[in-house]
């Protein structure tokens, strides 16, 4: 996930009970809390939500007071500057005792770690947690990716859009519709600016709808006529273009932006990459109190977000233990509560938590993403 959705890394400084060249894999559940007791961990994670933020400093208090382990969250932007990272640490012969981790993944970047072997594992099923994960989640895929055991899951992620009832008060319901809005209230309509993950997870959603071969987003992006079946979406955006916010020559930053937006009243129609995103915004005051999340007839484009271990790891014992407290009951209720972050569980709850989700629709191969954010930055990149 570019994630929007979303990206969090973990380094952790060594300490004398778990050096850099430590096994867990075969150590049982007991010796890996030993072991990670009294590490401090470095989370750099994501940093452009106050409300995951904040979560995190309460994880990380959690943490310390459960298992001795320290969490200091390091914000970053993108989670492909820490891959990008790991590459360097494997062409560097730096094997052991790495830079990060713990990562916070999903998509083409879980592919690429995947795929040049930066992944420690398979771990999951060591994890006391991994037993409640809600196995009726694509919990072991990833954008068409076998998970391997090599990434556990932390919450669902669905593309949604965001619109106050007063001011819209029958939303579209699909992208041919958006268009009719866009049409109807020229400079109203928008979308977050590809690369960043909102703005390429609306790319992939409209495509599903409008190409003739959706099937084919479901394969290698190297395996399908690129052309033919992007052609329809080209075809759409120019004419949305044409009518949207600042006549299509700016598009906001952020998915943020588009909810301040909203609340002032440029547009109609925020986006989200979170159910239970309209909900968080008016708990937080963000947007009035008559804002609702919608999703379109098809679907809501969906993925699960994961954390992972890099191969290199300084501390792979404290970084099983902040995943397995991040999978728990407890810390998976708060992150559901729309108060704190409203992101979906993926663990079975036995409290009865009022949570949003919409009818899924699958992401296509994690291949698509990059090919539509080139061909989206060669049209109308500024």
């Amino acid at each position: 996930m570019k994630h929007w959705i979303a990206a969090i890394t973990l380094a952790i400084a060594s300490s004398a009970s778990f050096t850099a060249s430590a096994n867990t894999e075969n150590d049982s559940w007991e010796s890996i809390q030993q072991q990670a007791r009294g590490q401090t961990v470095y989370f750099n994670a994501w940093g452009g939500s106050q409300e995951i933020n904040a979560y995190l400093r309460w994880a990380s208090r959690e943490l310390q007071r459960e298992h001795g382990v320290t969490l200091e969250h390091v914000k970053v932007a993108d989670i492909a500057e820490t891959v990008n990272r790991l590459l360097a640490e494997k062409t560097a012969g730096k094997d052991s005792g790495g830079s990060v981790d713990m990562v916070w993944i999903n998509g083409e970047n879980f592919k690429s770690m995947k795929e040049n072997d930066l992944l420690y594992g398979p771990f999951v099923s060591t994890l006391p947690n991994w037993q409640i994960a809600d196995k009726s989640l694509p919990v072991e895929e990833d954008f068409t990716e076998p998970t391997d055991g090599l990434e556990a899951p932390w919450g669902v992620g669905q593309l949604v859009f965001i619109h106050d009832q007063k001011t819209l008060a029958n939303p579209p319901r699909s992208f041919a519709e958006l268009l009719n809005l866009a049409h109807a209230n020229p400079g109203r309509v928008s979308y977050p600016k590809p690369p960043q993950f909102h703005g390429t997870s609306f790319l992939k959603a409209a495509l599903l709808e409008l190409t003739n071969s959706p099937e084919a987003l479901y394969l290698p992006v190297e395996d399908v006529d690129f052309d033919a079946v992007t052609a329809p979406l080209w075809q759409y955006l120019d004419k949305l273009h044409s009518v949207a916010w600042r006549e299509g020559t700016q598009f906001p930053s952020s998915s943020a932006e588009t909810l301040q937006l909203l609340d002032d009243g440029e547009l109609l129609v925020a986006i989200a990459f979170n159910p239970n995103a309209a909900k968080a915004a008016v708990a937080s005051g963000k947007l009035a109190s008559s804002a609702r999340a919608f999703a379109f007839d098809q679907g809501a484009l969906s993925n699960i977000h994961f954390m992972a271990i890099p191969y290199n790891a300084n501390a792979k014992a404290g970084a099983m233990v902040a995943i397995n407290f991040l999978m728990s009951e407890k810390a998976q209720l708060r992150k559901a509560d729309t108060q704190v972050w409203g992101d979906p569980p993926v663990v079975k709850l036995s409290d009865t938590a009022e949570v949003s989700r919409f009818n899924t629709q699958p992401e296509p191969h994690p291949s698509w993403q990059t090919a539509l954010e080139t061909a989206w930055l060669k049209r109308y990149g500024q």
